[in-house]
């Protein structure tokens, strides 16, 4: 055994030896999720707990996913549209995919009626697990795609928790009301203009047989469906939100949907 394949399998045997990271990040989601309920969000009303709750894994799933997928990617030289997983990147995968798990049941049970939530949880789903299980390789485009989704996560989180309690305090009203347009702004760019341009990239470099032999032309065709459809979703959105800004404004009543 060479040098290399000696280190590959003492790598496999420390990594084998620790918790697989899938469910111990779904236990941890389901618990910040149930703390929530429980504990943070316990003097908000019941209505408003299982959302307040849902963003607060979102808080807890989209800042974080930005910095490690971030550093996943930079700590790859040979990081392309094509490229192997490194055990990093998988490791945002399944951090993303146990959000997103926990996620999907928080809106099957509470929200069953929600399929638009429920339909882009399974898509975003079908993305990561078909490049982290099936394929493992093609992680750089899928967490650029990601960072590109949760850099507005924060913002956009604390905009709905003070959405939803406006009415009943006036601070949250004034926070919902200073951050709608600068979110919108943000949103906006981020979904509208670098979300389609890096879709465009990787659609061309897929296109033009770049990850021939390596990813199955079905998977990063669907991939480019999934996310064209979540980009597309997204603009309609967000620019219903600002249709929605400029006429309350115009009649001089800031009242807004958070959702």
């Amino acid at each position: 055994m060479d040098a290399a394949a000696a280190a590959a399998a003492a790598d496999g045997g420390l990594l084998g030896s620790l918790p697989p990271p899938l469910p111990v990040f779904l236990a941890m989601f389901l618990a910040v999720y149930l703390a929530g309920h429980a504990a943070v969000f316990r003097g908000w009303s019941p209505a408003a707990r299982p959302e307040a709750s849902s963003c607060l894994i979102s808080l807890a799933h989209g800042t974080p996913a930005v910095a490690l997928a971030s550093l996943a990617l930079l700590s790859d030289p040979s990081r392309g549209f094509s490229s192997p997983n490194t055990g990093a990147q998988d490791a945002v995968l399944e951090y993303s995919i146990a959000y997103f798990l926990a996620d999907l049941l928080h809106y099957v049970v509470f929200y069953p009626g929600d399929l638009l939530f429920i339909g882009h949880h399974l898509a975003t789903l079908f993305v990561f697990l078909t490049c982290r299980y099936l394929v493992r390789h093609g992680a750089f485009a899928i967490l650029v795609l990601l960072i590109l989704a949760e850099v507005t996560s924060a913002c956009q989180n604390v905009w709905t928790l003070a959405g939803v309690r406006r009415r009943d305090s006036a601070l949250a009203a004034k926070v919902f009301d200073a951050l709608s347009a600068p979110f919108y702004s943000f949103y906006s760019v981020v979904r509208g203009l670098l979300g389609p341009l890096f879709l465009y990239r990787m659609g061309a470099f897929y296109a033009s047989g770049g990850a021939e032999g390596v990813i199955p032309k079905w998977v990063w065709v669907s991939w480019l469906v999934v996310v064209s459809i979540a980009i597309g979703v997204s603009i309609l959105w967000v620019s219903n939100l600002w249709v929605e800004f400029f006429r309350e404004r115009s009649r001089g009543r800031p009242e807004k949907k958070s959702r």
